[in-house]
């Protein structure tokens, strides 16, 4: 079992709940609907409670073992679910809501997640590696291929940073030449099913943050973290399939 794999199975010891609040004259259930599937998780139960009438509009309390950790709207909570999937170096801000919402979640492992969410994620990410502008980026989109349609933007993220990023992916592909970006084809089936992020922070370890997630029949196994030491256990996974020979 690769360090990728029991971070999926072991991480988010800490139970979480969402409790869904809302009105008489809200179905609080059609209002919680899309966030319980959207958080069906091995680590999140999903409640409901009726708020008396004339109360506030629906909102959703999140508590991690017993203790308060975040309230959101419920129609704010949606509008996150589905973030602009921008790169973060091309926009004004991130929404803070959402940076929020990352943090919330940290060490919560997700089922079914679509691309988007992926994307979401990784767009988080990289705009905190972008504003720390500095520090080692290591990034596995599984095949070097899949890497293709992100290159102009990475290279910018490079020529823009002092930031030292390194993309990892089975060997399909023949990547550019990219000044400040370094490619590693390898022929490392276990770590090909993950995408993945990672990275340290720079000089200040409490902006290192990750994203681990692996291909499923129904969508995407996933999980976020600003752990700095679980982003290095997942930065040296990576790190080492540098040394692996690639098929050829």
């Amino acid at each position: 079992m690769t360090v990728l794999d029991q971070l999926l199975a072991g991480i988010g010891e800490g139970k979480r709940r969402f409790t869904i609040y809302a009105s008489d004259g809200h179905d609080e259930r059609d209002d919680g609907a899309d966030i319980e599937e959207r958080f069906a998780s091995r680590d999140v139960d999903v409640d409901y409670r009726t708020l008396p009438p004339g109360g506030p509009e629906p909102f959703v309390l999140i508590e991690e073992d017993g203790e308060f950790a975040g309230v959101f709207g419920a129609r704010e909570l949606r509008s996150l679910l589905e973030p602009p999937i921008v790169r973060p170096w091309k926009r004004t801000d991130v929404s803070e809501g959402y940076r929020v919402l990352f943090e919330v979640l940290d060490g919560t492992v997700f089922t079914a997640l679509e691309r988007r969410n992926l994307l979401a994620v990784s767009r988080e990410i990289e705009d905190r590696a972008y504003r720390v502008g500095t520090g080692t980026l290591r990034v596995s989109f599984q095949t070097l291929s899949t890497f293709e349609s992100q290159a102009d933007a990475y290279r910018d993220l490079a020529a823009e940073t002092g930031l030292d990023v390194h993309i990892y992916g089975l060997a399909d592909w023949t990547p550019p030449e990219v000044p400040g970006i370094t490619f590693h084809g390898h022929s490392n089936e276990s770590i090909g099913r993950y995408w993945v992020l990672a990275f340290d922070g720079g000089s200040d370890a409490t902006q290192a943050c990750g994203l681990v997630a692996r291909e499923q029949p129904d969508g995407y196994l996933g999980v976020w973290t600003s752990d700095p030491g679980t982003v290095r256990d997942v930065a040296n996974e990576l790190a080492a399939t540098e040394r692996e020979p690639t098929a050829g």
